[in-house]
C-alpha cells in the first residue's frame, strides 16, 4: 500500500465501520447510506437489489423482523485501488441474533465490494455477499477428477 491512498484507506475503513454500526442499530437508512445512489446488491441468498432506496427498505424490514436486535462484525481482508476513484474491497462479516451470545464462525459470509469516489467520499457501488462453506465430499471429488493423475 501506497502513501498515495492511506487516508484513502481509513476513509474506507470509517465506511465499514459505520456499515456494521448501522446494522447492529437496525438503522436500514445509515445502512443504505453506505451505498450508492445507484447500487447493485446481491444478496447471499442472490437476490439482485437495485438501487440505495431498494437496499435500505429491505434491509429495514429484516431489522424490524428476523433481523430484530441482531449484531454485525466483520473485518476488511484487502483492498486494492484500481486508481484515485476505484477500489476492489474484500470483507469478512459476521451476525449474531439476538438470542444468540457469541458470533457463530459458520454465519461468515465473504463480500466482494467495488466502491467509487464521488465528490470526495467512498460508496459501496457493487456488492456481492456468500456465505463461506468448506466444500464437501462431492465438490472436493469433482476437484480432484479434474486434476492430471500424478
Amino acid at each position: 500500500m501506497t502513501q498515495k491512498w492511506k487516508a484513502d484507506k481509513e476513509d474506507i475503513n470509517v465506511l465499514f465501520n459505520e456499515m456494521f454500526s448501522a446494522w447492529s442499530h437496525g438503522d436500514g437508512r445509515a445502512f443504505a447510506n453506505c451505498f450508492s445512489e445507484d447500487v447493485d446488491y446481491v444478496t447471499f441468498f442472490g437476490q439482485h437489489l437495485k438501487g440505495r432506496k431498494e437496499v435500505e427498505s429491505s434491509h429495514q424490514d429484516l431489522f424490524n423482523g428476523v433481523l430484530k436486535g441482531s449484531q454485525m462484525q466483520g473485518r476488511i481482508t484487502s483492498i486494492r485501488f484500481l486508481n484515485d476513484e476505484l477500489a476492489i474491497v474484500h470483507c469478512i462479516g459476521n451476525t449474531k441474533m439476538s438470542n444468540q451470545k457469541n458470533y457463530n464462525k459458520k454465519r461468515e459470509s465473504i463480500n466482494t465490494n467495488l466502491l467509487a469516489k464521488q465528490d470526495g467520499e467512498w460508496k459501496i457501488s457493487a456488492f456481492h455477499n456468500c456465505r463461506i462453506k468448506e466444500p464437501n465430499f462431492f465438490v472436493k471429488w469433482l476437484m480432484k477428477k479434474g486434476k492430471p493423475n500424478q
